[in-house]
């Protein structure tokens, strides 16, 4: 499976990285160093993590939805194509929600970015643009919420934050990441599986109770 291998590929990455800082240094997002040619730093930012918490967190949102994604992809189109679809909107998501962070930051050399919540974030949008009732919630708070209305109030709250320039988070990546796996998928499955899927989004979105907005509880 992609995904594990994606994971797997994360992690080992990663935690040579959090013993081996001239690693880190080779690979991390740095503004200064991409505008000197090091383009790599575009994409291997994203298997680094700042710590083991920033790492499992990521990587246990990622193995969440985007098996669900890939499998999808090859149900729809196919085990080779998808396959490949599926590849090509993991790494194309670590560069296009980097994108506005350097150009927001390429004078700064203090900045740096690390980190897959990027590509993460444009899995769970995915996930909810196939599955927008599908209930969600986060670690550890006892509320689940339909897909379409947590990815809503995220994106809110990421603009909110983002703007504030607060915590030490690229909320920008976030929401970059997000915008683009709902807009990838849109694209792909209409181009080559002939899918309707902003249809079938809300189509699918139903709201007779108030059971349908939320439940209490993991």
């Amino acid at each position: 499976m992609i995904t594990i291998t994606l994971i797997v590929l994360t992690s080992i990455v990663s935690i040579l990285a959090f013993r081996n800082n001239a690693l880190m240094e080779r690979m991390i997002f740095y503004p200064p160093a991409v505008r000197r040619g090091e383009w790599h730093r575009l994409l291997t930012y994203g298997l680094l993590h700042a710590d083991y918490m920033h790492l499992i967190f990521n990587m246990f949102t990622l193995y969440f939805f985007a098996t669900d994604i890939e499998q999808i992809c090859k149900t729809q189109l196919g085990e080779r194509v998808g396959a490949l679809c599926f590849i090509v909107l993991y790494i194309s998501a670590l560069l296009v929600s980097i994108l506005p962070t350097y150009y927001k930051q390429k004078e700064n050399r203090s900045y740096h970015g690390l980190g897959a919540s990027g590509a993460v974030s444009a899995m769970i949008f995915a996930y909810m643009l196939i599955n927008p009732m599908n209930f969600m919630g986060i670690l550890f708070i006892p509320v689940m919420l339909p897909a379409f209305l947590f990815g809503i109030i995220f994106m809110l709250i990421s603009i909110s934050l983002d703007k504030k320039e607060q915590g030490g988070i690229n909320h920008s990546a976030h929401i970059t990441g997000g915008v683009y796996g709902f807009l990838y998928m849109i694209v792909l499955f209409y181009l080559l599986a002939d899918i309707n899927l902003i249809e079938s989004f809300f189509r699918q979105i139903r709201i007779d109770s108030l059971s349908d907005l939320f439940h209490l509880g993991f």
